[in-house]
């Protein structure tokens, strides 16, 4: 199973907000399918780690 959480942990602890997420790039519906641990595109997770400046570590994990 794919889990995002370390996606919002890791927007915690840089203090990024969706909302400049949204305004990076990323749309609605891929942060709907974020929230809801949805499959995502290997170009949006790269696309992630250049926004916030992390690895695909800190976004998702597999459990």
């Amino acid at each position: 199973m794919i889990s995002y959480d370390p996606l919002w942990r890791t927007l915690k602890e840089k203090e990024i907000s969706q909302y400049h997420l949204l305004k990076s790039g990323i749309d609605n519906k891929t942060l709907d399918n974020l929230k809801k641990n949805k499959n995502i595109t290997l170009l949006t997770v790269e696309k992630l780690c250049n926004i916030i400046q992390c690895s695909p570590n800190d976004i998702v994990e597999f459990k």
